[in-house]
């Protein structure tokens, strides 16, 4: 079978076994993280994605944040934050109004039932993203947390490679 790889970087003993490892534990990893997500979203009544913005919006709410800042952070399209800030929106978890300097813009917010719908999951939440993370030392975590930035745009740029592929 061809190589899968062909920098040595992720070929310590010259083949791509250790490679391929590693891209199915991720796998496995990932799948177990979007399941967390998922719970989590259910005890709220929320598809995954909708908690994810929900919990994003909850973090940077005291910045103001309007739709293109969260889908920056969250690295989606300002059009999958604005579909699913509309759920939101008839859910009643967030509100939006127009930025009080910029009337083309709009800040989020996070409305009191949002609140109330975050604070219901707070006591599972911290023992399970301490599961789900044990593995990591302080020095991991900082490692792995400035290390997912630059694999993100990595794989931005592995997905214009295939966009690239099939448009040719």
């Amino acid at each position: 079978m061809a190589q899968t790889v062909t920098r040595q970087a992720l070929m310590p003993d010259g083949t791509d076994r250790e490679f391929r490892v590693f891209v199915h534990e991720f796998l496995a990893f990932a799948d177990r993280l979007t399941a967390v997500r998922a719970a989590f979203a259910a005890r709220i009544g929320l598809p995954g994605a909708g908690y994810t913005l929900l919990i994003a919006l909850a973090r940077l709410e005291a910045e103001a944040p309007g739709v293109a800042a969260l889908a920056a952070h969250l690295h989606v399209s300002t059009a999958h934050v604005t579909a699913e800030m509309a759920r939101l929106q008839r859910g009643g978890f967030v509100r939006k109004r127009p930025h009080p300097s910029d009337g083309r813009r709009v800040v989020l917010s996070i409305t009191p039932a949002g609140r109330a719908a975050l604070a219901r999951l707070a006591p599972i939440q911290a023992p399970v993203n301490d599961a789900l993370f044990a593995a990591l030392s302080a020095d991991d975590f900082r490692c792995l947390a400035a290390l997912l930035p630059r694999m993100v745009a990595d794989g931005d740029a592995a997905l214009g490679l295939l966009e690239r592929e099939d448009a040719a």
